[in-house]
């Protein structure tokens, strides 16, 4: 894999800097009282691996609607739903159809393994009327303390709408990897940054895809009865990108502050 030397000095990195943090690492998160949770959010920019999910407005602030739900079983099994509003399918020039809501549909089994959190399971994006961008991933995460990271590998003949249909390469075997790191660093806020590496199948890059980083710095404050406000700069390091959006010299990964406030019930 092209980007694997990179991945394991990222990896490194991240290691290095939760053990700052070691002293006060928050322990792993119980059970939720009730199998059955809820979720809203309002945020200024959609932003999905570091990239503007709303191309309609060049605007800095996008705002989006998002929410879903999360189903826990007591053996380690859990099914979920996630939706957004979106605007960017249009603008693909593999998929030229509209769609303005994106739904995810997920389902999974987390487990310990000694200290660490596992979590093994698939996801499926899903854009109504514009189907050729529907993309499907399998993904394994493990957890420790504040640090986290999880490779999703897609499954799908399409990527985005990459390779479905298209001359640009494959989709499928587009694999994603990120690593994370959450730690409270003060009563009810909570720091938090990521960095991810989109891979893409070789073909891809021959027709002028390119793989690239993206990044997320920011904190959380915890409102209190369910709600959060979150706020986080968040960009990619690619000018390019693979939506081949009808302005070329536009770019979605532009870095930018994205503020979010969620409410859990």
């Amino acid at each position: 894999m092209k980007l694997l030397p990179v991945q394991f000095v990222l990896s490194a990195a991240l290691l290095v800097s939760a053990s700052a943090f070691a002293q006060t690492a928050a322990p792993a998160a119980e059970a939720a009282a009730e199998p059955l949770s809820f979720n809203i959010s309002l945020t200024s920019n959609y932003k999905f691996r570091g990239q503007d999910q709303d191309q309609g407005k060049s605007r800095a602030i996008k705002p989006a609607l998002q929410g879903g739900f999360d189903y826990a079983f007591d053996n380690g099994f859990y099914v979920g739903n996630w939706n957004s509003t979106i605007n960017w399918t249009k603008y693909a020039l593999s998929t030229k159809a509209n769609a303005s809501v994106e739904v995810d549909l997920y389902g999974g089994y987390k487990f310990k393994a000694g200290a660490l959190d596992l979590d093994v399971g698939a996801l499926t994006y899903i854009y109504p009327s514009a189907s050729l961008a529907n993309t499907t991933e399998v993904y394994f995460g493990a957890g420790y303390g504040p640090v986290s990271a999880k490779y999703s590998y897609t499954v799908s003949e399409g990527y985005f709408g990459l390779g479905k249909d298209s001359l640009v390469g494959q989709g499928k075997g587009t694999g994603y990897l990120s690593l994370a790191l959450a730690q409270e660093v003060a009563p009810k806020v909570t720091f938090k940054a990521s960095l991810g590496l989109t891979n893409f199948k070789s073909a891809a890059n021959a027709a002028g895809v390119p793989d690239y980083m993206d990044y997320s710095v920011g904190a959380s404050y915890d409102l209190g009865s369910g709600m959060a406000l979150s706020g986080a700069y968040v960009g990619a390091n690619k000018k390019s990108n693979y939506l081949f959006a009808v302005d070329p010299n536009k770019s979605v990964n532009k870095g930018t502050v994205v503020v979010m406030l969620t409410k859990t019930l």
